[in-house]
Formats: C-alpha cells, structure tokens, sequence
C-alpha cells in the first residue's frame, strides 16, 4: 500500500495583494514588453525534482494592480504557469498547435496591457483553467513534487561551497528552498495545517500520489530548510528536528528500542538521559550496561552477553569531556548488528563528523552551539534516510514539534557557527592551558590538552575541541561558590555554547538533591566548574577568571 509522504512537500503561497493601484509601471499596448514565468536551462517540473529554484515573475506591480476579484484568481493563473513551464520541455501544446506556455502568456500578458476589469480577468482565469484542464485529461494531472534542494543533499557539495562555513551558510537556502520568494533570508511560515483544493487532492495525498505537510506536526516549509542545512553539514540523508536535545534522545530511545531491549551508555553523560535510560526505559523491560567511555572491552562483553539494540553515548561527554573512539566502536557494535547513536552536542557538527567516523546516527541539542545565541530550545538527529524515517513516524505521534519561529532563529544562528566555534575553541584551548597551570587549579578536563586521556584520539576524529572546559579548584563547596560570585562576565546559568560565557557548578545546578557521597558516584566533586566561553574577547576573559581565582 502507498505510504502518504507527509515531509519535504513543496508548496506555492499565494502572491501577496496590496489594494493601492499603482500603474506606472505598466508597459503601454503594443510596445512589445512583456513578462513570463520561465526555467533555468535543463530543468523541469516533470518527475521527481524541479521546483527548486522556479519563481514565478510577475510584471512589476502585478498583483497591486488587479481588482478583488483578480486577487482571487492570482494563483490559479500561477498554477497554470506552472502547468504550462512544464509542458515546454516535453513539447505539448494547447489546441490548435498553440504551446500551452504561450497561450498561457499571451493570456496573462492581456491581463496587464488592457483595463483591468472582471471580464479580463475571467479571460485570464478561463486560459489558466482551459490549460489545467487539458494537463488533467492529457497528463494525468499536475503533481507538485517532493521537495528536492541539491545543497540539502549529502551527496552534493557544490565547488562554490567548499568549506562547513560556507555550507552553514547556504546550504537548504541559496540553490533553492520549498518557499518561492526572492528574499535572502528564509519567511517563517506559521500556519497549523496545511489545506486541499478538492477531497480528490486529499485522496492522491492518501494514497501517495500526491505531498504536502497536511497538519503542521508532519511538517513545516522553514524547518525543512533547517533539516537540509544540518543534513549538509552532517553529510546526512535526513534531518529530524525536534523540540529540545532531551526530546531527541528521548524519542530515538522510544522509536528503536524494543520492549525488552538492551542498551549500552557510558557513565558521563547528561544527568536527565541518565535518568531516562535508568528510570523511564525499564518500564518498558528495556534494561542499560553502563560502561567507561574508554572501556572497549566492556563494550564488547556486553555485546557478547546480550542482544544489544544500540550504543547510545555523548562524544565528548558531559561534564569531564571524555571522548569514545567513534570508528572503533562503530566497527565493534557493527559487526553484532548493534546501531551506534551519537550526541555530539559538545562538539558540534564543525569539530566532529560522527557520521563519517562510522556512526548510524547523530544527535544534536540545537540548543547549544548551532543555535548560539541562548534564545531557542531545539534538537535534531541525522542520519539514513531508513532510520530517521522510524523516528520521524514516533515523533509524529508523540508530538515535541520545532516551531517554526525557532526554526528560523536556529537558521539565523547558523549563518555565524563557523566565527563563533572558531573562537570558542580557540578562547577555550588558550584557557585551559592557563587554568592548568595555575596554583589554584587542581585539574582541568579539557580533550586539546595532553593531560586528557583522550587527546590523541580526540585530535584524530576532532578538527577543533569545542569552547566548554570543565575544572576543579582548589577548595571545598563555599570556595568553589565565593569563586563562581566573583566572575563578573558569564552568567550563572545551565546551558552552554552561547555568545555569551556560562559558568555552573554541578553539584549545585544539577546534583543539589544528592548527598555528596551520592554526587561522587557519578564523579561531581563540590570544586568541580564547568565553563562555557562565549565569543567574549579572549582578553577580558582571562583577566575576569584570573581575578575570581585570586579572589579565592
């Protein structure tokens, strides 16, 4: 049975109507200007791909121009443009040896280089519906296809876009998008549902002949924008966003654990995901081996002893910044049919390609780094366009959607990822390299410094080590606090990746209801800091940690 595609649809709004008449631009009768709807040279609308970079050119004014009830019939005289652009590649004509793209033209040039009236403008809707009509009894209907944008495309990187910034950039946007418009930037489309022009049109939906987004849950026109930007970057098939990191997690879990499962994790990691994988999970009979994150054998043994589903870990972790050998473990897990999910949240997607290193799936708070700015929650995950596919179904029944207004300021945020990461690891790497040093620290957690027992694996799958670095100074609780107080740029706060520094102490923020000794299970000593360096001026930083140490 044909499955109705509910995501990537392409989809045309209508022209936007001013009621002021303007003429002036107006070329007069028989001047031979004129305008029309054309394609770039080579592409189609048949089959399966080509309305990626269609936009419909009006005359200047057009819309402005027409009466109410023109405004009316705006878009079936841009369907019928469509109908018509179409038919010239495979050579069809209208009755009487006229091209359909002409007469359909030639109908639309008489709407502007005549008095704009109704009985014009019936004229003009009567050739648009005669096309239409012709195209419904001659080629089994118009089908506007799937959205297909070649930068959001894994396999393609065009030469002009060679670098992740510039990806970061343009990818899902300057080839194309699913919204026609020539603006640079990418129109949030707020709308809850999406609507049919007959219940024809929702039976080919149905039954697959037909895309749309149908209900605002499957999908949206500017979040698919942002899938394809992070599917570039990623070099994924597809892209999944959702509304928060933890509602990532949580619902990859759900779609591809079976009841009864077996999961392994590493023992850093993100406290809520802990507490999912301990407490949510085995309701479901799902049961977890938490292993080290270097511990290979530990992994492998639990491979041998169970029917493992999938290795689920943070790389780097979260707060001690541990990283796992992505490739081995892939190859590991692999080989005993197990998946291998990734969050590389810490990361980001500039400084590590999970994918590429062997990984089934990549997990991302966009929250943190992609987004950048402290303004939005979201999460997404990337990957094969199978797996991703199997948590998209589970999403689209537990809900957690991305707005579409926090979609847009995610891709805003974008645009700077590659300055901000830049100067993170950079501002980051420089201060661990002092805080190390310095008598008031007792240790760093950091994977650029060769202190860390991960640095020659991180220098192999990281082109960058991410702007958060973790420490303990040298003190007990109120030390570590009259520490923290003292800094006077970065903001007490849970998050990380921002503009803007962020300085917490775990055993406060995040493990205050456990005991001390229950908080040293999990290796969150009272002293322990976790630092996330902004896009600040290396300068003033270092001068504002330095001050709070000797304030100590």
């Amino acid at each position: 049975m044909a499955v109705a595609r509910s995501c990537c649809a392409r989809a045309f709004p209508p022209f936007e109507c001013r009621p002021e008449p303007d003429f002036s631009s107006i070329p007069p009768p028989g001047s031979g200007r004129r305008w029309s709807t054309t394609l770039p040279a080579g592409r189609s609308l048949s089959g399966t791909g080509g309305l990626s970079s269609l936009i419909l050119r009006f005359p200047p004014n057009f819309v402005r121009q027409l009466s109410t009830k023109a405004r009316r019939n705006c878009s079936n005289i841009g369907v019928a443009q469509i109908v018509a652009a179409s038919w010239t590649d495979s050579s069809a004509s209208s009755p009487g040896g006229v091209p359909a793209a002409t007469a359909v033209d030639a109908a639309a040039l008489a709407a502007v280089e005549s008095p704009v009236d109704d009985q014009i403008i019936d004229g003009v809707t009567a050739a648009a519906d005669a096309v239409v009509q012709d195209s419904l009894a001659n080629d089994n209907g118009v089908e506007l296809s799937s959205f297909n944008n070649d930068l959001g495309s894994s396999n393609f990187r065009p030469p002009f876009l060679s670098s992740d910034g510039s990806l970061a950039i343009h990818a899902g946007e300057r080839l194309g998008r699913g919204i026609v418009t020539d603006a640079i930037t990418t129109p949030v489309v707020n709308t809850s549902a999406y609507f049919f022009k007959k219940t024809a049109d929702l039976i080919d939906f149905k039954e697959g002949r037909q895309t749309s987004f149908e209900y605002g849950r499957y999908g949206n026109p500017t979040t698919v924008v942002l899938e394809e930007k992070i599917s570039a970057l990623e070099g994924a098939e597809s892209t999944l966003l959702l509304a928060s990191g933890m509602c990532a997690s949580t619902v990859l879990l759900l779609a591809l654990v079976p009841a009864g499962g077996h999961i392994v994790t590493t023992a850093d990691c993100y406290r809520k995901t802990r507490i999912f994988i301990e407490t949510f999970l085995p309701k479901m009979g799902i049961k977890a081996t938490v292993i080290d994150p270097a511990d290979v054998d530990g992994l492998k043994a639990a491979l041998d002893e169970n029917n493992v589903t999938l290795f689920f870990t943070e790389s780097p972790t979260n707060p001690f910044l541990r990283c796992v050998d992505i490739k081995l473990v892939s190859e590991i897990c692999h080989k005993k049919g197990a998946l291998v999910i990734i969050d590389g949240t810490f990361a980001s997607p500039l400084n590590q390609k999970a994918l590429a290193l062997g990984a089934d799936l990549i997990v991302h708070s966009l929250t943190k780094f992609i987004g950048g700015h402290n303004d939005v929650l979201g999460g997404c995950i990337s990957g094969s366009q199978k797996l991703v596919s199997v948590v998209r179904n589970m999403h689209h029944v537990l809900g957690g959607t991305l707005n579409p207004n926090a979609a847009y300021l995610i891709i805003r945020g974008m645009k700077t990822l590659h300055l901000r990461v830049q100067q993170q690891n950079t501002t980051a790497l420089r201060m661990a390299e002092i805080l190390e040093g310095h008598p008031k620290v007792k240790r760093v957690y950091y994977p650029g410094l060769p202190s860390h027992p991960e640095h020659e694996l991180a220098k192999q799958q990281m082109t960058g080590f991410g702007g958060v670095v973790s420490f303990e100074v040298d003190g007990d609780l109120m030390t570590t606090v009259k520490f923290v107080d003292s800094l006077k740029i970065p903001y007490i706060a849970p998050s990380f990746g921002g503009c803007e520094s962020i300085v917490d102490q775990p055993a406060i923020m995040s493990y205050w209801d456990l005991s001390p000794a229950d908080r040293l299970k999990y290796g969150i000593k009272d002293s322990l800091i976790r630092f996330s360096f902004g896009v600040e001026d290396f300068e003033d930083l270092k001068a504002d940690i330095l001050q709070a140490l000797d304030a100590i």
